[in-house]
C-alpha cells in the first residue's frame, strides 16, 4: 500500500488571506506533476454546516454532488483541480462535537470522562485518515480555517500536530499563510505580524516548514532574510504571494515561479516530473488579452459581498475563457432597479443573469430585469431563483396572470406558479433539509438546452425548497415558455426557455458549481457566446 503524504495549511495575522486559494493552487501544481491530490477544509465554527448561515457573514454555500452544504473554499478546490469532493472534504467543530456527544450518549466511551484531548482531537484525525483511505490520494492537503490564536481553532491545531508526529518525518509538512503589511506612512513592509503569528503557532507545538507571505509589494532579499531568521525557516521556504494583477488563476503560476511545488516535493521525498502548466498559461493569456470583451449584469440581493455569488462570477469568467472573451461583470443590486423604468439601470448590458437566493427583498427588481431582457431580446440566464423569477415574470406579463407569484413571497397569491415542493411541506428543521446535490435532468430534443449540452441527460447540483408548479405547465407551454429540462419521471420542471429569443434560458439547479476554467460549463459558455452576438462584442485586437 502506498504511503500518503500530508500538507497542512494554516493562516495567521488576519482572516481572508487566501488560504483556500493557496491550498487549491498547490493542488493544481501537484496534479500537474502527476500526483493524485485530495483537499479538505476544517472550519472551527460551531455551526454543523454553513447551510443556515447568512451570505453576508459566510459568503455562498457551496453544494457537492452528494448534497453536502460546504464552505466556499471547496469551490476553489474543485475549480483548480480534478478532484471529486464529498461531505468527507469539509468538517466543522459543530460536526465534531455533535458526533462526540452522540457517541457519549450511546455509551461508546465506556464511562470515561469525555475531553477535547483525546476524544475531539482523535475524531479530527480520523477524518484525515478517512479521506486518505477513500481517495487513495498521493497527497492530502488540509486547510485549517480561521486564524492562528483563535480559541475555537485550538483543537484542530492540536490534532494536526499529533497527526504529523504519528505519520513521521518526510510524510507531513506545515504551510503557514501570513500577512506582511505595507505601512504607507512609513513606506515599509513590516515583518513583525508574521513573526508574532509564527511564534503563536510554535507555542502550540507546530513549526511551519514553509511560510507563504501575502503582500501588496515585493518582499525583496533583505526582508526574506529577516523573515527566515526570525521565523526559523530556510530562506527558500519564504514564499512571496503578491496580490495578482488580473485573476486568481495566476496564483498557481506565481507559486511555481517561487519554486514552492519543487520545495514541497523535496521535503516530502516525492520523485515526480516538473509540472506542465501550459494549459494554465493559455487560460491566463485569454484572461489578460482576450480577443473580445462584453459587459454582463448580475442582478442580485447580496451584491455588496463578493463571496455571496463567488461560483457564479467564476463560472461567468470561465464562459468567457471558452469564447476567448473578457467579461466585465456589473454587479447590480435588485433594489436599485425601478420596475417602472428598468432601462435606467440595465441599458447597455450585453446580457443579464439572475442568480439564486432566498427572501423577498429585491424580488420586484429581479422580475423587472427578466422582463426587460425578454422584451428587448437581451440574453437572459436564470439560476435557481432566477428560473422562478423568469416563470413569475412570464406568467404576469405574457399570460396576463397579474398576481402570479411564488408562495415563498406571497402565500395568498391566487396564481402560485412557484410553490413549495411536496417533500418539503412537513420539514421543520432548516439545516440540510432542502433538495440538495446532484440530480438527473432529462433534456428535451431540439431545444436551446439540447444544443448547449449536446446530450439528452445531464447531472446537475440543486439547493432549493420551491419549484415550478406543474399544474400550470400546459398553460405556460401554450403561451410559449418551453420546458426544456425535467426530472426522470417528468414531474419536476428543471429548465425553461423561450423559443423566439436570442438566448433566454433558466434552470432550477446551480450549474456554476460544476464549472472550471479549463472545463467551462456549457450553459455559461453559451450565455457568453450569445452576449457576444448581442453587441457584436468589442474586438480588442
Amino acid at each position: 500500500m502506498k504511503e500518503t503524504k500530508y500538507i497542512f495549511v494554516t493562516g495567521g495575522v488576519v482572516s481572508s488571506l487566501g488560504k483556500g486559494l493557496t491550498a487549491a493552487s498547490l493542488g493544481t501544481l501537484l496534479e500537474s506533476r502527476g500526483l493524485k491530490v485530495a483537499l479538505q477544509k476544517f472550519d472551527p465554527y460551531l455551526n454543523v454546516d454553513p447551510g443556515t448561515m447568512s451570505p453576508f457573514q459566510h459568503g455562498e454555500v457551496y453544494v457537492l454532488d452528494d448534497g453536502a452544504e460546504t464552505d466556499l473554499d471547496l469551490g476553489h478546490y474543485e475549480r483548480f483541480t480534478h478532484t471529486q469532493l464529498s461531505r468527507f472534504n469539509n468538517l466543522t467543530s459543530g460536526q465534531v462535537y455533535q458526533e462526540v456527544l452522540e457517541k457519549e450518549r450511546r455509551g461508546e466511551y465506556l464511562g470515561k470522562t469525555v475531553q477535547v484531548i483525546p476524544h475531539v482531537t482523535d475524531m479530527i484525525q480520523d477524518r484525515i485518515r478517512k479521506l486518505a483511505e477513500i481517495t487513495q490520494a498521493d497527497v492530502v492537503v488540509t486547510e485549517i480555517g480561521g486564524t492562528t490564536g483563535d480559541i475555537e481553532g485550538l483543537p484542530f491545531l492540536e490534532a494536526i500536530r499529533e497527526f504529523a508526529l504519528n505519520v513521521g518525518y518526510n510524510n507531513a509538512l506545515f504551510v503557514h499563510v501570513t500577512y506582511v503589511p505595507f505601512i504607507k506612512a512609513a513606506g515599509e513592509l513590516k515583518t513583525k505580524p508574521t513573526q508574532q503569528s509564527v511564534a503563536k503557532l510554535r507555542e502550540i507545538g507546530i513549526a511551519p516548514h514553509i511560510l507563504v507571505c501575502r503582500t501588496e509589494k515585493p518582499l525583496g532579499k533583505e526582508l526574506r532574510e529577516k523573515i527566515s531568521m526570525f521565523c526559523n525557516v530556510p530562506y527558500n521556504a519564504v514564499i512571496e504571494e503578491k496580490d495578482v494583477d488580473h485573476s486568481i488563476y495566476e496564483v498557481p503560476l506565481m507559486l511555481q515561479r517561487e519554486k514552492m511545488d519543487a520545495l514541497i516535493c523535496d521535503l516530502l521525498r516525492l520523485e515526480v516530473p516538473v509540472a506542465d502548466m501550459s494549459e494554465w498559461q493559455e487560460i491566463i493569456r485569454k484572461l489578460i488579452a482576450p480577443q473580445h470583451r462584453v459587459r454582463i449584469g448580475v442582478v442580485g440581493k447580496y451584491i455588496d459581498l463578493n463571496d455571496a455569488y463567488k461560483s457564479v462570477y467564476e463560472a461567468i469568467i470561465h464562459g468567457g475563457v471558452a469564447q476567448d472573451c473578457g467579461v466585465a461583470i456589473e454587479k447590480i443590486d435588485a433594489e436599485d432597479i425601478d420596475p417602472a423604468n428598468p432601462e435606467a439601470t440595465l441599458q447597455g448590458l450585453a446580457g443579464i443573469l439572475v442568480p439564486g437566493g432566498f427572501g423577498e427583498r429585491g424580488i420586484e427588481g429581479k422580475i423587472a430585469a427578466a422582463r426587460y431582457a425578454r422584451e428587448n431580446n437581451i440574453p437572459y440566464f436564470g439560476l435557481c431563483l432566477g428560473m422562478q423569477i423568469a416563470t413569475i415574470e412570464f406568467a404576469r406579463h405574457v399570460m396576463q396572470l397579474d398576481q402570479a407569484h411564488s408562495v415563498e413571497f406571497d402565500p395568498q397569491t391566487p396564481h402560485p406558479v412557484i410553490w413549495l415542493m411536496e417533500a418539503q411541506k412537513d420539514v421543520a428543521d432548516k439545516g440540510g433539509t432542502m433538495r440538495l446535490g446532484a440530480q438527473i435532468c432529462h433534456i428535451k430534443p431540439n431545444t436551446l438546452a439540447a444544443r448547449l449540452y449536446g446530450k439528452d441527460q445531464v447531472s446537475e447540483r440543486h439547493r432549493h425548497r420551491f419549484e415550478f408548479n406543474s399544474q400550470y405547465r400546459e398553460s405556460f407551454e401554450a403561451a410559449g415558455l418551453i420546458v426544456s429540462g425535467s426530472t426522470e419521471d417528468n414531474d419536476l420542471v428543471e429548465m425553461v426557455e423561450i423559443k423566439n429569443h436570442r438566448f433566454y434560458i433558466a434552470c432550477q439547479f446551480h450549474p456554476e458549481f460544476q464549472s472550471k476554467p479549463n472545463q467551462p460549463h456549457p450553459l455559461f459558455k453559451g450565455f457568453i457566446g450569445a452576449c457576444m452576438q448581442e453587441t457584436g462584442s468589442q474586438n480588442t485586437q
